[in-house]
């Protein structure tokens, strides 16, 4: 039997704000709705996240022109408040979050299985263009 190799694709963000924050808005249902989405031309009109092991989350994508849609969700497998978050999207692949703090800031890691539809820099710009969005909200917010 052979084994074949996953191509996994890293993105990666500092956000100024205290790991905690960055937690917060990375979790929270509340949250993830304003800024789970690659482009202004998309949403993320609802989340659902259990964030523990075995819990389930599953986040609504749509064109905000009601042309496409898709649900993005998946199962936790492990999860360390505040640290790493590793989950299995609902098509198998994995993704591992890590959260470091640096003082008055922290860098967000991510990396993720690619899949087989889309370009590797297609999917690497639409996962770092969420990110962003993060990096945007949590620093524009009290």
């Amino acid at each position: 039997m052979g084994t074949s190799t996953k191509t996994v694709i890293s993105v990666h963000t500092i956000i100024h704000a205290p790991v905690e924050k960055v937690w917060k808005h990375f979790t929270t249902p509340e949250h993830i709705v304003n800024w789970n989405f690659a482009s202004d031309d998309w949403h993320s009109p609802s989340a659902m996240n259990d964030l523990q092991i075995g819990g389930k989350f599953n986040y609504r994508m749509e064109a905000k022109d009601a042309s496409f849609g898709f649900d993005f969700y998946g199962t936790y497998d492990a999860v360390i408040e505040n640290e790493l978050i590793e989950y299995t999207m609902g098509d198998d692949r994995k993704v591992k979050v890590m959260f470091y703090p640096m003082e008055n800031r922290t860098e967000i890691v991510e990396n993720f299985e690619a899949e087989n539809t889309n370009t590797i820099e297609l999917q690497r710009t639409g996962w770092q263009a969420i990110l962003d969005n993060l990096k945007k909200l949590v620093e524009s917010t009290n």
